[in-house]
Formats: structure tokens, sequence, C-alpha cells
């Protein structure tokens, strides 16, 4: 059993058994919660500021946890606290949601507008958490696949358990739980159906327990890829112990410093590589149109195409027709969530048949053709063909950029050569230890700087082991260790640069490409009279993404364009 788990391929299905997880919560949300602060009273140019809260927080804190994770050091790993973290977050937003009436009725006698702010915490939690975890998750696949064939196959599984997960969760509101045998046990068709929700997202999230593999990736980090194959490292010496002991507090209590003062400093001396700026802009434009798609296409089905009216009655024909339309978008964007299944299965076949750059840029290519299509087309067969179609873009997107990304970080030299690899990083820091080490013996100076706070991506001293400085530490005095502890030892060694920074920076673009749709499309539609205008929109977004496209860079020749 033991070695089941340790295995390369079980330890990608737990990973990615969050991501399936997520994705059917984040589903079967933007699916059912649209209509649903349509019904509560929300005007449509309200409801669309609504969906645009949880990218807004995202885009201000995925890139400081981005770094914090790079930085983080516990028994459980670099990842998976702030994975566990989010994902409370999105337990507490499934229980606010279908309950927001009753927590409305504690507080005040007037129940409606509290109810309103409720279901507006509720969703904004479950958007904010759901799509943020995203990003340490995918760190933690980087670091348990780096080669690059190995990251390939791994986020293709990635997008495969998203698309699967999307299609669950597009299914599971069209389902009515209201009529089924849990209705009795579980409540109405809300309440059973986040009931459900809780219960398969609790489960994945008890799998991601069962990663172990993390913990000997971080070793490797912290040690550097040279030393992974050294010989056993010698236990410190007894003069040195009790006063490695003695400064383990010291050593504690820098860790949380300096991840603090990573916090504080990262967002005015952020510095974004021009290869991942190029790969952002282009992920941007292209998850703008995919997403202004996505977001409105039940709406734009339920009143484009079958002419309903959301907010008549309930049992009229306007209505019962909107609620048609709301069911046939559901299942455009299941069979696209079908779609993407079929591509993630073989993206890594067509990868080495066509090149990642043919592949990319099909994929931004076909989509304002599709959307072209359902602009022009007033057929409900030819209309959801084409939304299924969008799924080939919808996994390139999901896998392509990820894996780019890895590759830049796998040859940093070629890619990221302004960041010293981790080689020459820990062979520096080790050599300034022992410098700064026979300056505190020679002249019992210390000079009063901390060579961290100059860089924002550098790491604290627990980037070398209390261990492998032994030697260095032995031929100090303890006073000397403690200070050497707090003060931090000089550093002009340019600093490494995290995978989950830049991932958390590629998903900022995702995260963005939801806010411009949401503040602007409802009073774009207002001022068209014309559900139609979603369309249009996503179809000009998809133009711009292919230019951005072409500026990508794919391998080793870009460079030297």
């Amino acid at each position: 059993v033991s070695m089941l788990f340790h295995s390369r391929k079980t330890q990608l299905l737990l990973v990615n058994s969050l991501t399936f997880g997520l994705e059917v919560c984040l589903a079967a949300g933007i699916t059912y919660v649209p209509p649903l602060l349509l019904e509560v009273g929300v005007e449509e140019k309200f409801m669309t500021m609504v969906l645009g809260i949880g990218p807004v927080l995202g885009l201000v804190f995925v890139p400081l946890i981005g770094s914090a994770s790079d930085h983080w050091h516990s028994s459980y790993g670099r990842r998976r606290p702030f994975i566990w973290m989010l994902c409370l977050g999105v337990l507490l937003s499934l229980f606010v949601i279908p309950h927001a009436s009753s927590l409305a009725s504690l507080f005040a006698l007037n129940t409606r507008p509290l109810e309103i702010a409720f279901l507006i915490l509720g969703i904004g939690l479950l958007d904010f958490c759901g799509q943020v975890c995203f990003t340490p998750l995918e760190a933690l696949l980087s670091d348990l696949f780096q080669e690059p064939d190995n990251c390939r196959q791994a986020f293709s599984m990635y997008a495969f358990m998203i698309s699967l997960g999307g299609c669950i969760g597009y299914l599971l509101p069209a389902i009515d739980w209201g009529g089924s045998f849990l209705a009795p046990y579980l409540g109405g068709q809300m309440t059973c159906l986040f009931s459900l929700l809780a219960v398969i997202f609790l489960s994945c999230v008890l799998a991601t327990l069962f990663v172990t593999e993390e913990a000997a990736t971080q070793a490797d980090v912290l040690d550097g890829p040279a030393l992974k194959d050294a010989p056993p490292k010698p236990s410190p010496p007894a003069c040195c112990s009790c006063q490695l002991s003695r400064s383990s507090c010291l050593l504690q209590a820098r860790h949380m410093t300096q991840a603090l003062r990573n916090l504080c400093t990262l967002v005015p001396r952020l510095h974004i590589p021009k290869v991942i700026r190029r790969l952002f802009v282009a992920e941007l434009c292209s998850w703008m149109a995919l997403m202004t798609f996505m977001l409105f296409y039940t709406d734009f089905v339920g009143e484009g195409l079958y002419h309903g009216v959301p907010r008549a009655k309930p049992g009229t024909d306007a209505r019962r027709h909107y609620d048609e339309g709301v069911r046939m978008g559901s299942l455009g964007l299941f069979l696209q969530c079908v779609t993407s299944i079929f591509f993630s299965t073989i993206m890594d076949r067509l990868v080495k048949q066509f090149g990642t750059r043919a592949v990319y840029l099909a994929s931004v290519v076909f989509f304002p053709v599709a959307a072209s299509v359902m602009c022009l087309s007033h057929s409900v067969i030819v209309v959801t063909i084409s939304a299924a179609l969008t799924g080939f873009t919808f996994s390139a997107l999901q896998i392509l950029p990820y894996t780019l990304a890895s590759l830049y970080h796998h040859e940093k030299q070629v890619f990221l050569h302004k960041y010293k690899s981790k080689e020459e990083e820990d062979a520096a820091r080790l050599d300034k230890k022992s410098t700064f080490s026979k300056g505190l013996l020679s002249s019992q100076k210390l000079p009063y700087q901390n060579g961290h706070a100059g860089s924002l991506f550098s790491s604290s001293s627990s980037s070398s082991s209390p261990p492998a400085a032994s030697s260095a530490l032995c031929v100090s005095s303890s006073c000397d260790v403690s200070l050497m502890m707090m003060v931090g030892e000089p550093d002009s060694v340019a600093p490494g640069r995290g995978i989950c920074l830049d991932l958390a920076i590629l998903d900022s673009a995702f995260l963005l490409s939801q806010v411009v749709p949401s503040l602007f499309m409802g009073s774009i539609v207002q001022f068209t009279q014309s559900v139609t205008a979603y369309m249009v929109s996503a179809a000009g977004f998809g133009l711009v993404a292919i230019y951005f496209a072409t500026k990508v860079v794919f391998d080793k020749s870009d460079m030297v364009k």
C-alpha cells in the first residue's frame, strides 16, 4: 500500500483529485449563481459586477500567495498549507450560499437586503478561494514533475480533471434534486445541490493528505539539485549542537520575519521577465475572450435564442423559455468540457506531432471563428456545436502556458538568464557563510545590514539548513551564532525565482480576464439592448489574442530573435 501511494501516477491522481473538486464547485457556481442573483432582484449590470469580486481580490492576493508559497517551510511542504487554507474558504462558501436566507433571518426582520449581502459574500468567497487555490496546485504539480515531457503529461492530466470536473459541475444544476430521493434528507433544490458539492469537495481535499512526495521535493529545493546524490552530511560536533539548539528559536523567528518582509515588499518591487510578460499578455487576451463567452453563454442562449425573460414570474411562458435556454446553455458548456477532455488526452501527441507553437496558435485562432458563428447564427444546434468546439481552446490554455512556464524555469540559463540557478546560489551562499564566519572570528565586527532585505525574491536563511553550515558555525562563539541568525549573511548573489510566483502571474491573467467582462459587459448589453454583444465582444478579444500569441517565446530560437 505504501509503494502504491508513493508511485508517481498515484501522486498525480491525488493532486488532481482536488483540481477535479474545485472545478466541480466553480462550474456549478457559474451555472447556478447568475440566475440566482437575478431571481432575488439584483439588476443585470450589478450581477456582472458581483461576479467580478472574486477575480479582483484574486488579482491582489495571488502574487502574494505565490511568493509566500515559494518561501514557505513547514512539515507539510510549501504548497499544501496554502491549498488547505483556501479550501476552507470554499467549504465555508458552500454553506453560506444555500443558507443566505436563514442567516439573514437571524440578524434582521427585513431579510431581503441582508440575504443579498450574504449571497454576495458567499459567491465572492467561492470565486476567490476556488480560483486562487489553483495557483499552489499548479506549483505542486510543477514541483513533482519537473522534466518538460513529464510536466506536459502532468498538466494534460490537470486539464483533463478540470474538464471532467466541469462536466459534472455543469450537469449537477440541471438535475431536479428537489424531487430526488435525497430531498427529504438534504432539503430543496439549492440546499441539496450545495450539500452534494460540499461532500464531493471535502473528499477531494482529504485526498491531498496522502500526497507524500512534496516533502522530498522541498528538501531537494532547499539543498539544491547538485546535492541530491551527495553522501549524507555528518552530524554537527557536540560543541555546535548546543549552540544550534539555543539559536533554533531565533532561526524560526527570522523565517517568519523574512516571510512577512517578502509579502510587504512584493507589490512595489515585482519584476516580470520578458518571456513571462509576453506569455501573460497572450494569456490575458485569450482568457478574456473565452471567459466573456463562458460567463454569459447561458444568459445569451436564454434571452437571445429562446427569447426568455429572467425576471418574469415563475410559470409564465417568458420565464419557462428562459429556463429552457439556461438548460440548453448548460448543455453547451457541458459539451465544451467533453471536447476539452478529448483534446486533453491527445494534447501530448499533438505537441509531439506539430510542436507547441502550432498547437497553441491554432487553438487561439479557432476561438474567434467559433464565436463569430455564434454571433451570426440563430440555430440552437449550430450555436451549441460551436460552443462545444471551443473546448479545444479551453484545453490548450489549461496546458500549454503552464508547460512553457515550467520550461522557462527548467532552462533558466536560456530563458531567465538574469536569475542564478539553484546550484550557483547554494555554492555562493555557502561560500559567503564561511567568509562571514571567519570575519566574525577575526574582527568580532558585524556588518549591521541584512543582505536579504535588499532583494525581493531572496530566500531566508532557512534556504541553507543548519547542518549544511555547521562547519562554519562551529568556528564562531555562541554569541556570533545568534547574531548571525538574526542579522543574516551577506548575499550578493542574484536570487533564484520561484515558479509559484510566475504561475501566480499567469493565473492573474485568468483572474483579470474575468474582471473586465464582469465590470463592463452588463452596461454594454444594456446600451446595445442585445445579448449578442456578449459573443461579439468575445470574438473581438479573440482577434486581439491572435496577435499577442505570435509574440510568445516557445523555444530557444525565439530568444535569439
